[in-house]
């Protein structure tokens, strides 16, 4: 998969994850998003963005790991994003049920876009 193309889908992807939370705000909902919800969308949207860039560039200068590659950095980004969570609940008082429906809406998302990424990736192979 190209670089442009993978930030091409990723902001669209960005912009299609965040549209429902806007316009709830902007509702009669808005108690349902978290005043933090922001933060929380820019850390994992920019983490992902950063996972997902890495895991491209190994690719290109090894492809034979790249499936440990992915691994790896997937499993850098969940510890990262507990930390985040713990972090977070600990040094700011929050709704703890909003705040977690709110992380894992953003953060299961961003995980499929990753999902995406590595299956269309791994059918290029298969087809090359």
């Amino acid at each position: 998969m190209k670089l442009r193309t993978v930030i091409l889908l990723f902001v669209l992807l960005a912009v299609i994850i965040a549209l429902p939370p806007f316009l709830l705000s902007r509702s009669s909902y808005a108690g349902w998003i978290d005043p933090h919800f922001w933060l929380i969308f820019g850390f994992i949207t920019g983490l992902t963005f950063i996972t997902t860039i890495s895991i491209l560039i190994v690719a290109k200068i090894n492809q034979e790991i790249y499936a440990q590659t992915f691994l790896a950095a997937t499993m850098v980004k969940l510890l990262t994003c507990m930390f985040f969570c713990l972090f977070f609940l600990v040094k700011i008082k929050v709704n703890g049920v909003i705040f977690i429906a709110n992380f894992f809406y953003v953060y299961f998302f961003n995980l499929v876009f990753e999902i995406y990424g590595l299956l269309r990736t791994l059918r290029n192979q298969k087809l090359k």
